[in-house]
């Protein structure tokens, strides 16, 4: 059975750290589901780490959607959260209503995150209304990285930071069940978690988060373009995998794969009747 909102709800007063990874694909989900990973964000991160983009904002629900299905079929265990991508809900009404429920009912997500504080709190209690459970997402929201003028820390003057706390309270009074809060200083970060009664999730936003989450392509490695000051990478996934690439190469090229061993047999007389009838 896998975990719902409210036992991820439960977690913040009981003091239990909150752990969310991303995953974009059926084997990578199936190895964090494994790990109890409680949270897998589909995040459209994908469209940089998985599908090459320069940023986000290119990424469509059918991209979206097709990745999330992915991530429902490997996991069993843990709540999975789709991210709503660009201009997916800030048209109309009808519209981020329709999208947040091909979420759950095409993709078999759990749950949708959406970007934005005040100026999308209506949104978030529209589609909370409905029965879709949303997770907030404040501070960096990459999707708005054309107006925030690029990926920047955030709060950082006294005026941002009230902003980002309005922002976070409005994200909770809509009723969302978390909030990401992305590349905001720690003591800011630390004191909104602290105000919420509903569990923060940072990412480059410091230990008074009730909860973390990073891209998985950075933790292992593979995501080789840049490396984010908030990421820790655990192994060089590229290196390792760029090293078993060139010895499979080596290998066919010098004749010493495959071997016996990667080989299937055939009955020596049923083999030698074949040749005799060509023959």
């Amino acid at each position: 059975m896998r975990i719902n909102i409210n036992t991820i709800k439960e977690m913040k007063p009981k003091g239990q750290k909150v752990v969310m990874l991303t995953a974009y694909d059926y084997s990578t989900a199936r190895i964090v589901d494994e790990a109890n990973i409680p949270l897998i964000l589909v995040g459209d991160s994908l469209g940089m780490v998985m599908l090459g983009y320069e940023s986000t904002i290119p990424v469509t629900m059918e991209e979206m959607l097709h990745h999330t299905r992915a991530v429902v079929r490997g996991s069993g265990k843990a709540l999975v959260v789709g991210d709503m991508p660009f201009m997916s809900y800030q048209v109309c009404q009808d519209e981020d209503l329709r999208n947040a429920a091909r979420f759950i009912q095409e993709a078999g997500a759990q749950a949708v995150k959406l970007e934005g504080g005040v100026n999308i709190a209506s949104t978030i209690e529209r589609i909370v209304g409905a029965g879709i459970p949303v997770m907030g997402h404040i501070g960096l929201t990459p999707q708005y990285v054309n107006q925030l003028g690029g990926y920047k820390i955030q709060g950082k003057t006294r005026e941002a930071a009230t902003r980002l706390f309005n922002d976070a309270m409005a994200v909770e009074q809509a009723g969302a069940f978390a909030v990401v809060l992305e590349t905001v200083p720690a003591p800011l970060a630390g004191f909104i978690s602290r105000r919420l009664t509903i569990p923060t999730i940072g990412i480059g936003a410091g230990t008074g988060c009730d909860g973390q989450v990073q891209v998985i392509n950075d933790l292992l490695g593979s995501f080789s373009d840049f490396v984010p000051r908030h990421a820790k990478r655990y192994v060089n996934i590229s290196e390792i995998t760029s090293q078993a690439v060139s010895q499979y190469r080596d290998d066919v090229a010098s004749g010493v794969f495959p071997g016996h061993e990667q080989e299937f047999g055939m009955d020596e007389e049923i083999f030698n009747q074949f040749v005799k009838d060509i023959q």
